[in-house]
């Protein structure tokens, strides 16, 4: 078979389902490179940084990797603007989307959160950011959440700081095989994801 018969999927026989089945299984085994690839189009995205938007990326990865996270909270540094293109006005949710099945669910929340937790960060403390639109205090209606500090700490110390031209960041290539491992796992896994995923 190389192609289905039905046009609704209601009419679709057990063998067409398996056979769709079969070609969804091979086509996610390619989720790592598609990864890889939506990062590289970060070089061309959202001009006007001293670094482009991968350089970003790579250099955030960086910093929680020498900052001691673990692989999970790594490659959330890593993918956290894959958003930026396709969801500009929600870009944290979307990446956070993307990541979902494959980690715990704290790191879901951070990278759910980061955009409006980074905001904390636009400009100077005394800049309120009238002129763009930008509520630096959004992010206390959280305050009392269990990771806002997890949150704060990846804006604050990896995100925020990450875009220096001068700061040594490792390459996309030394980082491929965490987005391997990591996108590779079975996807909603409770050994990764835990039960709440299920309730």
């Amino acid at each position: 078979m190389e192609k289905v018969s039905f046009t609704r999927m209601d009419e679709g026989t057990p063998e067409e389902y398996a056979f769709l089945h079969k070609g969804e299984v091979e086509f996610t085994k390619g989720l790592p490179d598609r990864i890889i690839g939506a990062l590289i189009n970060l070089d061309n995205t959202l001009s006007g940084y001293r670094i482009t938007r991968l350089q970003h990326s790579l250099q955030s990865a960086t910093r929680a990797e020498e900052d001691g996270a673990d692989k999970e909270l790594i490659v959330g540094a890593l993918i956290h603007d894959l958003g930026d293109d396709l969801a500009p006005a929600n870009h944290s949710q979307l990446a956070s989307t993307i990541i979902r099945p494959y980690v715990r669910e704290e790191v879901t929340w951070i990278i759910s959160m980061h955009g409006l937790f980074q905001m904390f960060y636009f400009g100077p403390k005394e800049y309120i950011g009238n002129e763009i639109g930008i509520d630096k205090s959004l992010r206390e209606r959280y305050k009392d959440h269990k990771w806002f500090s997890s949150c704060d700490k990846f804006c604050r110390d990896w995100d925020q700081m990450s875009f220096d031209p001068d700061y040594p960041t490792k390459s996309l290539d030394y980082f491929k095989p965490l987005v391997n491992e990591i996108f590779s796992r079975t996807p909603f896994d409770p050994k990764f994801v835990g039960k709440a995923e299920f309730e």
